[in-house]
């Protein structure tokens, strides 16, 4: 009986812009690897495991896509009679998919619980598409990749010779026999092979050759380009991958139609993805010995997707507290009903919850070892958190990217992304815990009068000291140890600044410092270790003595307003607020012959730090016809920065390509006045604005209670630290060190390296790299 689905059903093969999610289920780990495999939805290419969360049934369920692509894959068992064969360096090998795996597809109708003859017509060319089609990571890696290239003059300046249509049988490389690596010179349509590559590809490099002999610069790989216009593009006079943005005109004029391309060939950025992913890092302790590896429920590794060790680090520390696992390991509550859980951030967080804290993925793979001299020590296949990593960094410049970053940044972006989400009772927002209130208290230094106020935070920053120790023969740059009380006292120590008094007017100055208002029940600690060398910042290892045991922040408690101590005038300063212009750039625009007070109201609407804007801000407001009526500062009392900012006026700067962030924060800097909310915007392009979605607080509403508490003894133990070890925090390589009970009652540190999960060694010696702390509060 045929399936009426499949008749009725308008299918069509996945485009290069869809992602096909053929590795693992989008709800879950479960995979290809699995059993039952896979199954991909023919109509959205969405994927669902068929195991007991039978997430592929429930797609079909919520969306009425019955038919799907099942994907199996098993290791193939080889047995090799022969020695390995001799690597030649003509001969750059690499072990491909096809032969580790093999793979198994069948086609079904979920609603006719029928399998379909996936040889016919219909099904055939779909079912092939689906195959070869990047999975969602490599296709989100290779955007990635593709992001950081640009253009160069040798393209933006091409003069191609006189056009001709190609020979449509010249297959081949123009100097040998290849058919296959062959690039096109776009001056002068000569057909040359490139250079060997990574995973077999064969090249004798004439197309280099070409462009040494004639000084022809760019070319495109044939087997590359694709009907949408992406190819690999090449400058030889720059060494580098570049991006043609005349691709399509650049290709009509040696008769090749963008339109009519089919791509055949993987990619240099692809094969460049393949190539780093096959890194492998030795787990040995100093004598030599391979680390224990470890197996079980919170145990369970994150594949290295590219340069993503930074983001595996700090969720394995964030999946370590309790906030983070009530929160998001919940199996029992049915996931959110949305269109495409690849895209949502609250699915792909239960998802690794899931993945992380439940123990089914973290099992021995044979295909993982410590190293090559331990093949007999198999590790963890390790988790692939792409589709999460994808949502982290959507539209953030740095995070979308496959660069290394900072572990710290990455932190603070993932806490504002989970703060906005939603979290439906009786569910809360994990990173609550975090958050707590630093009290700065200023005094006069001749009246004595003081003013205290206070901040909400969700980290402290501590400036490690350095001090280096004397050089010893063969070793390296050695500092001294600090503790972990040292830093603290140093962040917490009186310092005294230059400010003018409100009550007394005296210009002594004040003594400022901070204090903890509350504490929270986790405190994030990130501890900067930089030295600055030839105007370069470099990253050093200091160790910082932090034991296992609790230690008591007590004495760093804020006493808040004494009864002996006498509050400067907050209403009237308030009141009357003064703008002090930055002295040096008030000095140059009068030196250009422009009136001091003209010169004040430039600097107030531009941030009082750069001449050239308000210098700019002058010329365009010459004719103003208050320009040269006194400058006049908006209070609290009165509006200030501080009023509910017009959601008309963010709507007419979103039109102009601001963001509402920045729209909202320039309106508040500039008392509402569009004109000028414009130029504080273009004044300040490294500020990313104000995400407070929330109207400005009625004035009968009472003030919310500041996060954290203020119980003592406030006691702290460290639990987990992300460790760094390179000059540089954007590069290198980060781990993360984490406090387990494992078969003991007494806490053993585990040594989480992107998918190696194994019992710590020397912990001490790791604490000197460490980065990020998390302590817990323990009282």
């Amino acid at each position: 009986m045929a399936c009426p689905h499949l008749d009725s059903i308008s299918l069509s093969p996945p485009t290069p812009a869809q992602s096909v999610y053929r590795e693992d289920c989008t709800q879950c780990f479960d995979s290809i690897d699995d059993p039952q495999g896979l199954d991909v939805c023919l109509q959205c290419f969405n994927g669902g495991c068929l195991g007991v969360r039978a997430h592929s049934q429930l797609h079909n369920v919520t969306r009425s896509h019955p038919l799907a692509l099942n994907i199996r894959r098993t290791r193939k068992r080889v047995v090799k009679d022969e020695p390995p064969a001799k690597i030649t360096k003509l001969a750059i090998a690499a072990e491909t998919d096809a032969d580790r795996y093999d793979i198994t597809t069948s086609v079904k109708c979920h609603d006719c619980s029928a399998e379909l003859d996936k040889t016919s017509p219909k099904l055939a060319p779909i079912v092939d598409s689906i195959l070869k089609a990047n999975t969602f990571s490599r296709q989100e890696e290779v955007k990635a990749w593709e992001q950081e290239l640009t253009s160069c003059e040798h393209i933006l300046l091409l003069q191609q010779h006189e056009s001709r249509k190609l020979q449509s049988d010249l297959g081949h490389c123009s100097k040998c026999d290849l058919k296959e690596n062959l690039w096109l010179c776009l001056e002068c349509g000569n057909l040359g092979c490139g250079r060997a590559q990574f995973g077999g590809v064969g090249g004798n490099s004439h197309g280099l050759a070409h462009a040494t002999e004639s000084s022809h610069a760019v070319a495109v790989k044939l087997g590359s380009i694709s009907p949408e216009g992406t190819a690999d593009v090449y400058c030889y006079q720059c060494d580098e991958e570049r991006i043609d943005d005349n691709l399509a005109p650049h290709l009509a004029h040696w008769g090749i139609i963008l339109s009519d391309q089919v791509k055949t060939e993987k990619s240099l950025t692809e094969m460049q993805i393949e190539q780093n992913l096959r890194w492998e890092f030795s787990m040995t302790t100093e004598d030599g010995k391979e680390l224990k590896p470890l197996f079980g429920p919170s145990l369970t590794g994150l594949k290295n997707l590219g340069n993503s060790c930074y983001l595996a680090s700090i969720l394995q520390c964030l999946f370590d507290l309790p906030a983070f696992q009530a929160r998001y390991n919940i199996p029992e509550v049915d996931l959110p009903m949305v269109p495409d859980p690849a895209q949502d951030l609250e699915t792909q967080l239960r998802k690794l919850g899931d993945g992380l804290l439940s123990g089914r993925y973290s099992k021995p793979d044979s295909d993982v070892t410590a190293s090559e001299d331990s093949p007999e020590i198999p590790h963890q296949k390790g988790l692939a958190p792409s589709m999460l990593k994808h949502l982290i960094g959507r539209g953030h410049a740095e995070f979308s990217t496959m660069r290394q970053q900072d572990a710290f940044e990455l932190l603070q972006h993932l806490v504002k992304l989970i703060t906005r989400s939603q979290h439906p009772a009786p569910l809360t927002d994990p990173t609550q815990h975090f958050r707590f209130a630093l009290e700065q208290r200023l005094q006069c230094l001749n009246c004595k009068k003081v003013r205290y106020t206070s901040t909400e935070q969700d980290s402290i920053f501590i400036d490690v000291p350095l001090e280096k120790l004397p050089a010893v023969e063969g070793e390296g740059e050695r500092y001294k140890p600090v503790t972990l009380k040292q830093c603290l006292d140093n962040f917490t120590t009186q310092e005294v600044v230059e400010l003018t008094c409100a009550s007394c007017g005296s210009r002594d100055g004040f003594t400022k410092r901070a204090l903890f208002k509350t504490f929270p029940t986790t405190l994030v600690v990130n501890a900067r270790k930089m030295t600055v060398e030839n105007w370069v910042p470099r990253k050093v290892d200091v160790p910082v003595i932090v034991g296992d045991e609790p230690f008591p922040l007590d004495e760093y408690l804020s006493s808040g307003l004494l009864s002996s101590e006498e509050s400067l005038p907050e209403e009237d300063a308030a009141a009357t607020p003064a703008f002090v212009p930055n002295s040096e750039a008030l000095d140059g625009l009068m030196a250009m012959g422009f009136p001091q007070n003209r010169c004040s109201k430039a600097l107030h609407a531009t941030g009082n730090s750069d001449a050239n804007a308000a210098m700019e801000w002058l010329f365009a407001h010459m004719d103003d016809p208050d320009i040269d009526e006194p400058l006049v500062v908006a209070s609290a009392a009165t509006g200030g920065n501080t009023a509910a900012v017009d959601p008309e006026k963010i709507e007419m700067l979103g039109a102009m390509g601001f963001g509402a962030p920045q729209a909202r924060k320039a309106l508040k800097e500039t008392n509402g006045d569009l004109e000028r909310a414009v130029e504080w915007v273009f004044s300040h392009p490294d500020d990313q604005g104000d995400f407070d979605d929330d109207p400005a607080p009625s004035t009968e509403k009472k003030e919310a209670a500041p996060a954290g508490r203020t119980d003592l003894p406030a006691n702290f133990q460290l639990q987990s630290i992300v460790c760094h070890k390179g000059t540089s925090i954007h590069t290198g390589h980060y781990v993360a060190f984490v406090r387990k009970l494992l078969d003991t009652t007494i806490p053993k540190w585990v040594l989480f390296n992107d998918e190696k999960v194994v019992e710590a060694g020397d912990v001490e010696e790791m604490k000197k790299t460490a980065y990020v702390y998390f302590f817990n509060r323990v009282n």
